[in-house]
Protein backbone atom coordinates (compact mmCIF):
# COMPACT_ATOMS: atom_id res chain seq x y z
CA UNK A 1 0.00 0.00 0.00
CA UNK A 2 2.78 2.42 0.93
CA UNK A 3 4.66 1.57 -2.26
CA UNK A 4 1.52 2.20 -4.29
CA UNK A 5 1.04 5.61 -2.69
CA UNK A 6 4.70 6.48 -3.27
CA UNK A 7 4.48 5.24 -6.87
CA UNK A 8 1.37 7.35 -7.51
CA UNK A 9 2.71 10.51 -5.86
CA UNK A 10 6.07 10.49 -7.65
CA UNK A 11 4.53 9.76 -11.04
CA UNK A 12 1.84 12.42 -10.76
CA UNK A 13 4.46 14.95 -9.63
CA UNK A 14 6.53 14.30 -12.76
CA UNK A 15 3.46 14.20 -15.00
CA UNK A 16 2.21 17.58 -13.79
CA UNK A 17 5.63 19.24 -13.72
CA UNK A 18 6.69 18.14 -17.20
CA UNK A 19 3.22 18.62 -18.68
CA UNK A 20 2.84 22.16 -17.33
CA UNK A 21 6.36 23.20 -18.39
CA UNK A 22 5.81 21.90 -21.93
CA UNK A 23 2.34 23.48 -22.13
CA UNK A 24 3.63 26.88 -21.02
CA UNK A 25 6.45 26.61 -23.55
CA UNK A 26 4.14 25.59 -26.41
CA UNK A 27 1.68 28.32 -25.48
CA UNK A 28 4.39 30.91 -26.13
CA UNK A 29 5.56 32.39 -29.42
CA UNK A 30 7.65 29.56 -30.86
CA UNK A 31 7.98 28.27 -34.43
CA UNK A 32 6.63 24.88 -35.43
CA UNK A 33 4.24 24.82 -32.50
CA UNK A 34 1.79 22.40 -34.13
CA UNK A 35 4.57 19.97 -35.06
CA UNK A 36 5.88 19.87 -31.49
CA UNK A 37 2.38 19.31 -30.15
CA UNK A 38 1.83 16.30 -32.41
CA UNK A 39 5.25 14.83 -31.56
CA UNK A 40 4.70 15.22 -27.82
CA UNK A 41 1.27 13.56 -27.96
CA UNK A 42 2.69 10.41 -29.61
CA UNK A 43 3.66 8.72 -26.28
CA UNK A 44 0.03 9.04 -25.17
CA UNK A 45 -1.35 7.80 -28.50
CA UNK A 46 0.69 4.58 -28.57
CA UNK A 47 -0.93 1.70 -26.59
CA UNK A 48 0.62 1.47 -23.14
CA UNK A 49 1.57 -2.21 -23.42
CA UNK A 50 3.54 -1.48 -26.61
CA UNK A 51 5.39 1.36 -24.89
CA UNK A 52 6.03 -0.77 -21.81
CA UNK A 53 7.58 -3.58 -23.86
CA UNK A 54 9.69 -1.06 -25.82
CA UNK A 55 11.03 0.50 -22.63
CA UNK A 56 11.72 -2.91 -21.13
CA UNK A 57 13.90 -3.62 -24.17
CA UNK A 58 15.72 -0.30 -23.72
CA UNK A 59 16.61 -1.30 -20.17
CA UNK A 60 18.08 -4.61 -21.30
CA UNK A 61 21.54 -5.16 -19.80
CA UNK A 62 23.14 -6.31 -23.06
CA UNK A 63 21.26 -4.60 -25.87
CA UNK A 64 19.27 -1.76 -24.26
CA UNK A 65 19.72 1.86 -25.35
CA UNK A 66 19.52 3.14 -21.77
CA UNK A 67 22.13 0.65 -20.60
CA UNK A 68 24.37 1.71 -23.51
CA UNK A 69 24.07 5.37 -22.46
CA UNK A 70 24.88 4.49 -18.85
CA UNK A 71 27.88 2.46 -19.99
CA UNK A 72 29.07 5.36 -22.17
CA UNK A 73 29.05 7.51 -19.03
CA UNK A 74 31.57 5.14 -17.45
CA UNK A 75 29.23 2.96 -15.38
CA UNK A 76 29.67 -0.80 -15.54
CA UNK A 77 26.68 -2.64 -17.11
CA UNK A 78 24.23 -3.96 -14.55
CA UNK A 79 20.83 -5.61 -14.40
CA UNK A 80 18.10 -3.03 -13.83
CA UNK A 81 15.93 -5.68 -12.19
CA UNK A 82 18.44 -6.76 -9.52
CA UNK A 83 17.66 -3.92 -7.10
CA UNK A 84 14.47 -2.16 -6.07
CA UNK A 85 15.88 1.31 -6.76
CA UNK A 86 16.84 0.63 -10.37
CA UNK A 87 13.74 -1.46 -11.14
CA UNK A 88 11.51 1.26 -9.68
CA UNK A 89 13.39 3.87 -11.73
CA UNK A 90 12.76 1.87 -14.91
CA UNK A 91 9.04 1.64 -14.13
CA UNK A 92 8.96 5.33 -13.25
CA UNK A 93 10.67 6.43 -16.48
CA UNK A 94 8.25 4.36 -18.55
CA UNK A 95 5.14 5.68 -16.82
CA UNK A 96 6.33 9.30 -16.91
CA UNK A 97 6.81 8.93 -20.66
CA UNK A 98 3.24 7.63 -20.91
CA UNK A 99 1.64 10.20 -18.61
CA UNK A 100 3.04 13.67 -19.29
CA UNK A 101 1.26 14.20 -22.67
CA UNK A 102 -2.17 14.03 -21.00
CA UNK A 103 -1.24 16.75 -18.51
CA UNK A 104 0.30 18.80 -21.30
CA UNK A 105 -2.87 18.65 -23.41
CA UNK A 106 -5.13 19.54 -20.46
CA UNK A 107 -2.87 22.44 -19.45
CA UNK A 108 -2.74 23.73 -23.02
CA UNK A 109 -6.51 23.73 -23.17
CA UNK A 110 -6.72 25.55 -19.85
CA UNK A 111 -4.13 28.14 -20.91
CA UNK A 112 -5.98 28.95 -24.11
CA UNK A 113 -9.10 29.71 -22.06
CA UNK A 114 -7.34 32.41 -20.01
CA UNK A 115 -8.57 35.80 -21.36
CA UNK A 116 -5.75 37.79 -22.94
CA UNK A 117 -7.34 40.99 -21.63
CA UNK A 118 -6.70 39.89 -18.04
CA UNK A 119 -3.02 39.17 -18.75
CA UNK A 120 -2.64 42.48 -20.62
CA UNK A 121 -4.24 44.34 -17.70
CA UNK A 122 -1.82 42.69 -15.27
CA UNK A 123 1.09 43.65 -17.53
CA UNK A 124 -0.11 47.26 -17.64
CA UNK A 125 -0.29 47.24 -13.85
CA UNK A 126 3.42 46.36 -13.78
CA UNK A 127 3.25 42.62 -13.08
CA UNK A 128 6.29 40.68 -14.24
CA UNK A 129 5.99 37.55 -16.38
CA UNK A 130 6.52 35.38 -13.29
CA UNK A 131 3.88 37.31 -11.33
CA UNK A 132 1.40 37.04 -14.21
CA UNK A 133 1.99 33.28 -14.25
CA UNK A 134 1.52 32.68 -10.51
CA UNK A 135 -0.97 35.44 -9.65
CA UNK A 136 -3.20 35.30 -12.72
CA UNK A 137 -2.71 32.23 -14.89
CA UNK A 138 -2.31 29.53 -12.21
CA UNK A 139 -5.46 30.49 -10.21
CA UNK A 140 -7.50 30.51 -13.43
CA UNK A 141 -6.30 27.11 -14.71
CA UNK A 142 -6.30 25.38 -11.30
CA UNK A 143 -10.02 24.39 -11.39
CA UNK A 144 -9.36 22.67 -14.73
CA UNK A 145 -6.16 21.00 -13.57
CA UNK A 146 -7.53 19.43 -10.39
CA UNK A 147 -9.83 16.93 -12.16
CA UNK A 148 -6.98 16.08 -14.54
CA UNK A 149 -4.63 15.44 -11.62
CA UNK A 150 -7.28 13.25 -9.97
CA UNK A 151 -7.77 11.27 -13.17
CA UNK A 152 -4.01 10.91 -13.61
CA UNK A 153 -3.65 9.70 -10.03
CA UNK A 154 -6.38 7.07 -10.56
CA UNK A 155 -4.72 5.84 -13.76
CA UNK A 156 -1.33 5.67 -12.08
CA UNK A 157 -2.69 3.95 -8.97
CA UNK A 158 -4.05 1.21 -11.27
CA UNK A 159 -1.18 1.18 -13.78
CA UNK A 160 -0.88 -2.57 -14.20
CA UNK A 161 0.72 -2.67 -17.66
CA UNK A 162 3.91 -0.84 -16.75
CA UNK A 163 4.61 -2.71 -13.51
CA UNK A 164 3.77 -6.12 -14.96
CA UNK A 165 5.48 -5.74 -18.34
CA UNK A 166 8.56 -3.66 -17.46
CA UNK A 167 9.86 -4.94 -14.12
CA UNK A 168 7.42 -7.82 -13.63
CA UNK A 169 7.53 -7.05 -9.91
CA UNK A 170 11.24 -7.81 -9.74
CA UNK A 171 13.24 -8.13 -7.63
CA UNK A 172 11.17 -10.65 -5.67
CA UNK A 173 7.92 -8.71 -5.98
CA UNK A 174 9.28 -5.55 -4.37
CA UNK A 175 8.08 -3.31 -7.21
CA UNK A 176 4.56 -4.73 -7.25
CA UNK A 177 1.70 -2.36 -6.46
CA UNK A 178 -1.78 -3.23 -5.23
CA UNK A 179 -3.27 -3.99 -8.65
CA UNK A 180 -0.40 -6.24 -9.74
CA UNK A 181 -0.47 -7.96 -6.35
CA UNK A 182 -4.18 -8.64 -6.86
CA UNK A 183 -3.36 -10.20 -10.23
CA UNK A 184 -0.78 -12.50 -8.64
CA UNK A 185 -3.25 -13.71 -6.00
CA UNK A 186 -5.73 -14.55 -8.76
CA UNK A 187 -3.49 -16.11 -11.40
CA UNK A 188 -0.09 -17.11 -10.03
CA UNK A 189 -0.78 -18.22 -6.46
CA UNK A 190 -3.09 -21.20 -6.89
CA UNK A 191 -6.08 -19.10 -7.98
CA UNK A 192 -6.87 -17.50 -4.62
CA UNK A 193 -9.67 -15.37 -6.00
CA UNK A 194 -10.89 -14.35 -2.55
CA UNK A 195 -7.69 -12.45 -1.86
CA UNK A 196 -7.80 -10.91 -5.34
CA UNK A 197 -11.40 -9.79 -4.78
CA UNK A 198 -10.46 -8.29 -1.41
CA UNK A 199 -7.68 -6.30 -3.10
CA UNK A 200 -10.13 -5.11 -5.77
CA UNK A 201 -12.61 -3.88 -3.15
CA UNK A 202 -9.81 -2.19 -1.20
CA UNK A 203 -8.54 -0.41 -4.32
CA UNK A 204 -12.05 0.77 -5.17
CA UNK A 205 -12.66 2.14 -1.67
CA UNK A 206 -9.31 3.93 -1.57
CA UNK A 207 -9.87 5.60 -4.93
CA UNK A 208 -13.48 6.47 -4.08
CA UNK A 209 -12.51 8.21 -0.84
CA UNK A 210 -9.55 9.98 -2.48
CA UNK A 211 -11.68 11.21 -5.39
CA UNK A 212 -14.37 12.52 -3.02
CA UNK A 213 -11.79 14.40 -0.99
CA UNK A 214 -10.14 15.93 -4.05
CA UNK A 215 -13.54 16.88 -5.49
CA UNK A 216 -14.37 18.68 -2.27
CA UNK A 217 -11.06 20.52 -2.36
CA UNK A 218 -11.73 21.48 -6.00
CA UNK A 219 -15.16 22.88 -5.13
CA UNK A 220 -13.73 24.90 -2.26
CA UNK A 221 -11.00 26.30 -4.51
CA UNK A 222 -13.55 27.21 -7.18
CA UNK A 223 -15.81 28.88 -4.60
CA UNK A 224 -12.87 30.88 -3.21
Amino acid sequence: FVKTLFWTAVNVLFHVTIGVLLAVTLNGPIRGKSVYRVMLIIPWAVPSYVTALAWKGMFSRQFGAVSAIVEALGVEPFSWWARFSTAFTANLATNVWLGFPFMMVVTLGALTSVPKEVLEAAEVDGATRWQRLWRVTVPMVLPTMLPAVLLGAIWTFNQFNVVFLVSGGEPDGTTDILVSEAYRWAFTRQAQYGYAAAYAVLIFLLLFVASRLMSRVGREKAAA
